[in-house]
């Protein structure tokens, strides 16, 4: 059977993108990979094997663009309202906080904040489906 390992995401700025997501969601550098064109920077949690790998191309001159197909990452938290609120103290730009319904019963309760290179991160109550 596979076991999801890492998801990968292009950045131009590697030490904004570190300092965000270490920041927003305590990801701690698992492994740098340095080699004369790139870079791959594993990002790990104490809490989860998962990593989300950063791709860095040294001769990159501007941002990605990231098109239509991306949706997002997500991760699961304890408190969401406090999240957000840290989020917001740190100036992370988060989104609305939403409930999502289905037949008038919460399914989750989450809001969604861009990295610095725009992609999108799903911040949700643990919980239910997301326990």
């Amino acid at each position: 059977m596979a076991k999801p390992v890492h998801s990968m995401i292009r950045v131009f700025d590697e030490a904004r993108a570190l300092d965000f997501y270490k920041r927003a969601f305590g990801l701690e550098i698992a492994d740098n990979l340095r080699f004369p064109d790139f870079a791959l920077i594993y990002l790990r949690h104490p809490s989860s094997p998962f990593e989300v790998e950063l791709t860095v191309n040294f001769d990159r001159k501007e941002p990605y663009a990231l098109g239509d197909g991306y949706g997002h990452l997500a991760v699961v938290v304890d408190d969401v309202d406090a999240e957000h609120a840290r989020f917001e103290k740190e100036k992370l730009s988060p989104g609305p906080l939403r409930d999502f319904k289905h037949d008038g019963k919460t399914l989750a309760r989450f809001f969604f904040v861009s990295d610095p290179d725009g992609y999108k991160i799903e911040v949700i109550q643990r919980g239910g489906r997301f326990g």
